[in-house]
């Protein structure tokens, strides 16, 4: 199965290319060229991974689309794309867990994005099994033997 992936950029060029990249590399992409047509992507499928550009109608439109992301049960990975690396750590402190600096060539490009959905993926089983962890199992409870009057048969 295809990992599905949700790429927001504004600039056409830079969209179409990533997206025959990634597709020539197994993914199946979506493409959404604003913030807010990403919302609505995101509301209405399932993706493993987001990857936006930052600057789009606004200069912090990418985190919109961030924000949008880690508010869904399905928790895809989360990457900021962008040309002006000068976010320091700031992009993390919005959700995001990566940043690709464009331009990027493209084995490095993969590179990144495979590192970020295997780290997610296990981020994500360590959680579920924390979760499990922490739910009691009601056959593992103790049972209790009913109290007998002290009363001997005949």
């Amino acid at each position: 199965m295809k990992r599905r992936i949700l790429l927001v950029d504004d600039e056409l060029a830079i969209l179409l290319t990533l997206r025959a990249i990634l597709e020539m590399n197994d993914f199946e992409v979506d493409t959404a060229s604003s913030a807010k047509e990403a919302e609505g992507k995101l509301k209405n499928g399932v993706f493993e991974m987001v990857i936006t550009d930052m600057r789009m109608k606004t200069e912090t439109a990418g985190y919109d689309v961030i924000r949008a992301a880690r508010q869904l049960a399905y928790n895809p990975a989360t990457a900021i794309l962008t040309a002006y690396p000068s976010l320091g750590n700031e992009w993390q402190s919005h959700g995001a867990q990566s940043l690709l600096v464009k331009p990027v060539n493209t084995a490095e490009l993969l590179r990144q994005i495979e590192a970020l959905l295997i780290s997610h993926q296990d981020h994500k089983m360590q959680a579920a099994s924390a979760n499990a962890r922490k739910v009691p199992n009601p056959n593992n409870s103790k049972k209790r033997r009913p109290a007998t009057a002290g009363k001997k048969a005949m």
